[in-house]
């Protein structure tokens, strides 16, 4: 007998937000237009399960394609309040109506429902208390503003 699993449920870790520096742009490239965007430390990471601050030397390295769809792929760490220090690769999507993505480029404050932005963050934590985060699948939903980013982070269970 096969029996269907469960569906998947989602747990509520944390949200971050953070300041980002300017844009830095690679440019055109065979697979699409590349650049690279600081994520300034000092941003908050708070939730049930974690809660600490976004260290520095980050950066999310972007890539937008032909069809309009920019594919993240960020690295940073979080130290915690109780001084661990978790390594995360983010990588995902984000896409929209061209009209919402130009805003997006041009620096405006945009809505975080008119377009989507989802990722798939993976972490890399010490022995001990967050040691949780080395054997679950995270999902994320983001939002872009100006010069600033938040991220909803769940467990799936």
């Amino acid at each position: 007998m096969t029996a269907i699993p469960p569906a998947p449920g989602l747990e509520f870790v944390y949200e971050a937000g953070g300041e980002l520096a300017a844009p830095r742009q690679i440019g055109e490239t065979y697979d699409g237009t590349r650049r690279i965007i600081p994520i300034l430390a000092g941003g908050y990471v708070r939730g049930p399960l974690i809660a600490g601050r976004l260290m520095g030397n980050a950066a999310d390295w972007q890539l937008t394609r032909e069809d309009g769809v920019t594919v993240a792929d960020a690295i940073y760490a979080i130290e915690t309040d109780d001084g661990a220090l978790i390594q995360i690769r983010n990588r995902g999507l984000r896409h929209g109506p061209p009209a919402v993505m130009a805003r997006l480029v041009a620096g405006e404050d945009v809505d975080p429902s008119e377009y989507y932005f989802r990722t798939v963050p993976e972490f890399i934590a010490p022995k001990g208390r967050y040691a949780w985060m080395n054997r679950s699948i995270f999902v994320c939903s983001g939002a872009r503003y100006a010069s600033s980013i938040k991220l909803w982070v769940w467990r799936v269970t």
